[in-house]
């Protein structure tokens, strides 16, 4: 899949003085994002929060439209990467699987706040900046639907192959719920309990013994 990214116009020329600021934008609205919600913050508050005056950050975005769509592109930036680096070449689809899942379960409990985020403030953004971030999360749902076409390839994960994009979604979403329930599950579970369990019955139903 071609990745794609929205390009927001900066007034300011230099690449690596746009990177810089815009994550000072980003880091500074999103403690306010994650206390306050979108709505509630105001520009001029997040220029305040990262230390800059109103002018200058506007010399960087156009909108607080703008600055939400960089969250969320930080956001999910950053959970991709987490989940790219454990995976090698070398380890076999059902390695690739284990190592991925539990990953993900405990990068959803690091990044819960800012997860749950995303999924409360898109709806947010216009039509435009809601594809390049539908698109983001379809590039990460991709990695597990890589790792379960590489294992029914090397023959150590068991799965009808019309599943594969549709257990690909259902493993995000059973990351993702850890973040939305865990105000209920932490009553039952610890973190290491929660990945253990669902590990479990994700590659019971998937996994091959051999």
């Amino acid at each position: 899949m071609k990745k794609n990214t929205h390009v927001i116009p900066s007034v300011v020329k230099d690449p690596r003085l746009i990177e810089q600021r815009r994550q000072q934008i980003v880091e500074g609205a999103v403690r306010l994002f994650t206390k306050k919600g979108f709505h509630k913050t105001t520009t001029r508050e997040i220029a305040k929060e990262c230390g800059l005056s109103i002018g200058t950050m506007y010399e960087y975005i156009q909108t607080k439209e703008d600055v939400l769509y960089l969250v969320c592109e930080y956001i999910h930036t950053q959970l991709e990467q987490r989940l790219q680096q454990l995976i090698s070449e070398e380890d076999t689809g059902r390695d690739s699987l284990e190592k991925s899942v539990k990953n993900l379960f405990y990068s959803v409990d690091e990044m819960s706040p800012l997860i749950v985020l995303i999924y409360q403030e898109t709806k947010s953004l216009s039509k435009e900046l809601m594809k390049y971030v539908l698109q983001k999360e379809e590039e990460i749902t991709n990695i597990f639907e890589k790792i379960l076409l590489k294992g029914l390839k090397d023959g150590t994960i068991s799965i009808d192959p019309d599943s594969v994009k549709l257990m690909a979604h259902d493993i995000i979403v059973i990351g993702q719920m850890w973040a939305f329930r865990r105000w209920a599950l932490k009553r039952f579970y610890t973190i290491d309990e929660y990945c253990q369990r669902q590990m479990s019955l994700i590659f019971e139903k998937l996994l091959s013994r051999g």
